[in-house]
C-alpha cells in the first residue's frame, strides 16, 4: 500500500473479515462439534453502539490520538505479524487519516491512511489498513474501504486509486472495483499484487 511494508499489514491481520474456521481433517463430525461447542462458550463480540468515524491532516491529530493510532498499527503490523519494520514514515505526514473511535476501547476500532496523488504513486493510495482484534470479522474492514475509497472519489473524482495488497486478499479489494495490475511480487516474503481502481 502507502509504505513497501505497510503492504503486509492492512491485509493480513488487519483484514480479518471473514471468520476463522479450517478443514475439517480426518476427524470429520466431532471436530465439528468441538468447534461448535467452543463457538458457543465463546463470549460474542459486537460492534460498539458508539463509533464516531473521523478523518484528519496528520496535524489535526491530537498526540494522544497519534500515539493510539501508532499502538494499534504496531500491535498488527509488528506484534501480530512478527515483522519487524518502520511503521511510522515520512507518509504519515502527508497523509489523510481516517479512524473509527468508540469510547469503550482506547485504540481506534479500524484505521487507514489515504495519500494524495504524487506522494507515493502518480494515483491516490490507501495503506496502513487495519481493524483491531475486538471488532475483526464485525464488517468494520469493509466499511472502513468503503468510506476510504468514497473520501477519495469525491477529492479526486477523475484519478483511479491505486493499492498494494496481499494476493489472498484480491477478492476482498475486487468487491470494491479494485483490479489487478502487473505481476505477483513478493514483499517480505507474501505474495502481494498492485491494484488500480478505476475512476
Amino acid at each position: 500500500m502507502n509504505a513497501r511494508r505497510a503492504k503486509r499489514s492492512p491485509y493480513a491481520a488487519a483484514l480479518d473479515e471473514g471468520a476463522g474456521g479450517g478443514g475439517h481433517g480426518s476427524e470429520g463430525a466431532p471436530a465439528e462439534r468441538r468447534a461448535r461447542r467452543a463457538t458457543a462458550a465463546a463470549p460474542k463480540r459486537h460492534l460498539p453502539s458508539e463509533i464516531d468515524w473521523r478523518v484528519c491532516r496528520f496535524g489535526e491529530l491530537s498526540p494522544v490520538e497519534l500515539a493510539r493510532i501508532y499502538r494499534a498499527r504496531q500491535m498488527v503490523f509488528a506484534v501480530e505479524q512478527q515483522c519487524i519494520y518502520l511503521d511510522a514514515d515520512e507518509y504519515d505526514e502527508l497523509s489523510c487519516h481516517f479512524a473509527a473511535w468508540s469510547p469503550e476501547h482506547a485504540l481506534p476500532l479500524a484505521y487507514a491512511r489515504l495519500l494524495n496523488p504524487g506522494a507515493k504513486y502518480a494515483e491516490p493510495s490507501i495503506g496502513r489498513v487495519i481493524t483491531t482484534a475486538p471488532v475483526r470479522g464485525l464488517g468494520l474492514g469493509r466499511e472502513l474501504v468503503r468510506r476510504v475509497v468514497a473520501h477519495c472519489a469525491q477529492m479526486h473524482p477523475r484519478l483511479a486509486i491505486r493499492i498494494s495488497a496481499q494476493e489472498r486478499l484480491e477478492r476482498f479489494y475486487a468487491d470494491f472495483g479494485f483490479v489487478a495490475v502487473g505481476e505477483a511480487y513478493l514483499e517480505d516474503g507474501i505474495p502481494h499484487l498492485e491494484m488500480l481502481r478505476p475512476a
